[in-house]
């Protein structure tokens, strides 16, 4: 597959970005999502996993049409065995989004997560970016 002078692949461009969002508090977590989606400047759907409840009012209250909001109970999300996660992911995929922001509570085994969302069919899915840290 040819690549482009950034060495993306056309099977990079096909995949949805995913990016984990760590932090101390789900307010936290929402306000970086919230702060880097007003930042971004991509077109096209975006979507948001949220690992818990908000703590009150959330700045992802007032999304943009385009945008979907998803929240799953808390609960470690790679011991717990991703079935919420993987059918609320399958539910997003169908939209096609551009970018899934995914916030999860707890930071000990995002390794763990992270390879669950490499392997298959997730590998042809998703590509991973680096961690948005609240």
């Amino acid at each position: 597959m040819p690549s482009d002078p950034a060495g993306a692949t056309a099977a990079d461009d096909a995949r949805v970005v995913v990016t984990l969002v760590t932090g101390l508090s789900a307010r936290a977590r929402e306000a970086a999502i919230a702060a880097h989606l007003s930042d971004m400047h991509d077109e096209g759907a975006q979507a948001i996993i949220l690992e818990g409840l908000a703590s009150g009012v959330s700045p992802l209250d007032d999304l943009a049409p385009d945008q979907s909001l998803a929240r799953i109970a808390p609960g470690c999300l790679c011991c717990t065995g991703n079935l919420v996660l993987r059918v609320t992911l399958n539910r997003l995929l169908r939209r096609r989004p551009r970018r899934i922001f995914i916030g999860v509570a707890g930071s000990e085994h995002l390794d763990q997560l992270r390879s669950w969302l490499r392997s298959e069919p997730y590998d042809q899915l998703l590509r991973l970016t680096s961690d948005l840290k609240a």
